[in-house]
């Protein structure tokens, strides 16, 4: 979607401010990427870690998903491939957890089975359908920007079903990560938006609401109850709008007259 006519008016901090466009981050916040990497994780690790508990479970997806040691962080600074940023994450998980060291073959069948699996666990959140139908009904344009390559990210959308997310900004579109202010504003140029008029909502603190924020854009926090992302340092707030569901997103753009009905 990427034609505006009307715009919505959202109200920040007290003040007035006229949204044209809405830009979303994708993982965990368009698609339950968490869920769907537990799922998967589960189902590829099966036969190489027996004897699990629910509890170690639980453990060894939470260390996957977290990534605590930062190696998707590597990717993007191009000192990992994509497959090889896995791949360090499920070593860790699974030497943390199971205490023994996967070997390369194990690994690249792992990896088989995890990349045959996860797309089928591609799902929106229940509260994404009505919003992008609020969104066009308003004339509101709306698309997304990712920390991750285009392509991949495209069928990811296509998958869960989101396929009207037609503007797509990925870290190969101008080959930069958020949250470096030009994948911000290349989203805004594809929505036809200007910056200031634009509102991005995503789940990471750092790099979604506080990088949007100094780009210009008008940064709002999805803080997802149960669904965490990375909070930054010390587990400090933000200073801007934080919601725990894009049902929140109507309200702030005035469009609650409008006919929407939260999910």
């Amino acid at each position: 979607m990427s034609t505006n006519t009307n715009g919505g008016h959202s109200r920040i901090d007290g003040a007035t401010v006229d949204i044209d466009g809405v830009l979303f981050d994708i993982d965990d916040t368009l698609v339950d990427l968490k869920t769907a990497m537990d799922k998967t994780v589960r189902h590829a690790s099966a036969e190489h870690a027996p004897g699990l508990s629910e509890e170690q479970w639980i453990e060894y997806t939470h260390l996957y998903s977290k990534d605590p040691l930062g190696h998707y962080d590597r990717f993007l600074s191009g000192e990992l491939s994509f497959v090889e940023q896995r791949l360090q994450r499920i070593r860790h998980a699974h030497k943390s957890v199971h205490g023994s060291l996967l070997d390369d073959e194990s690994l690249f069948v792992w990896n088989r089975a995890y990349e045959k699996t996860l797309p089928i666990h591609f799902v929106a959140f229940d509260d994404v359908a009505t919003l992008l139908d609020a969104l066009e009904a308003a004339g509101i344009a709306y698309g997304a920007v990712s920390n991750n390559v285009e392509a991949y990210q495209r069928i990811k959308l296509d998958k869960a079903g989101l396929q009207r997310v037609e503007a797509l900004v990925g870290t190969d579109t101008v080959d930069c990560p958020k949250p470096d202010p030009q994948i911000f504003h290349e989203g805004a140029r594809q929505l036809g938006t200007e910056p200031a008029r634009t509102m991005y909502v995503g789940d990471n603190l750092l790099v979604d609401a506080e990088g949007s924020t100094a780009a210009g854009l008008v940064g709002v926090w999805l803080s997802r109850p149960g669904v965490v992302g990375t909070p930054g340092p010390d587990d400090r707030e933000f200073d801007g709008p934080t919601i725990g569901s894009l049902d929140e997103i109507p309200a702030m753009l005035g469009l609650v007259n409008s006919g929407y009905k939260a999910s």
